[in-house]
């Protein structure tokens, strides 16, 4: 479905990433690990088309995108959940929901299903919620444009335990719906809970990938501070 073929991209001078490549396929979950600062978010600003690769080529569904400004590639049938939510703050809850819907199976009502919190918080302001709730907005948010392909960058990050939890539950369900995803995580446990296959990043380079059940300690330890 997504094939990332050796991208290389720039900010400026900077050369982030190195020939990264990676695949996922329709109804697989993919996780991309790795530290701070090794290249992850700039991939999937690569993908969205936020920050187009300078190198390399990005195909969905066997076209073409890296050349395609990013609201073409979300009508395409992608969609980001960012890192730090970028909810709109000043809207309600409903409202975010509603500004990037499209027709298909995910309406409010089905992610009020998965999310019940936010049921209660419809006339809420999105800026009003806490960082748990925030999450599941954004990630509400992306599955109402009805994507078939939803990439999340650090879901988890800054949340309670229990929330994290939660959201590994959420994922687990979009998955096993037949929604591709692209996880991109620090937490391995929740990672490998949801990913049927891993790519490890670091300094710019994907320097492991395999199965998700068959991580290598060596790997864990070297590349993601695992001991």
């Amino acid at each position: 479905m997504l094939t990332v073929e050796d991208v290389h991209t720039y900010y400026g001078d900077s050369h982030v990433l190195h020939g990264v490549s990676l695949e996922v396929r329709p109804g697989e979950a993919v996780a991309l690990l790795g530290r701070n600062g090794v290249g992850k978010t700039t991939l999937i600003r690569s993908i969205v088309g936020f920050t187009p690769p300078r190198r390399g080529r990005i195909r969905f569904d066997g076209r073409d995108i890296h050349t395609l400004p990013p609201y073409r590639i979300a009508r395409a049938g992608l969609a980001v959940v960012p890192q730090g939510r970028r909810i709109f703050s000043p809207l309600t809850v409903g409202e975010n929901l509603a500004i990037g819907a499209r027709t298909g199976a995910w309406t409010e009502a089905r992610v009020h299903e998965i999310f019940p919190r936010l049921r209660a918080r419809t006339v809420q302001s999105g800026g009003s919620l806490s960082g748990g709730e925030q999450q599941m907005l954004a990630i509400g948010r992306a599955l109402m444009t009805n994507p078939r392909l939803i990439l999340l960058d650090e879901p988890s990050e800054g949340l309670a335990p229990i929330v994290v939890h939660e959201i590994g539950r959420v994922l687990v369900r979009l998955k096993e719906s037949g929604l591709a995803i692209l996880l991109v995580e620090q937490n391995v446990p929740l990672a490998l809970r949801v990913a049927d296959r891993v790519y490890v990043m670091s300094k710019g380079q994907i320097m492991y990938h395999g199965a998700a059940s068959g991580l290598d300690e060596d790997v864990k330890r070297r590349f993601l501070g695992i001991s």
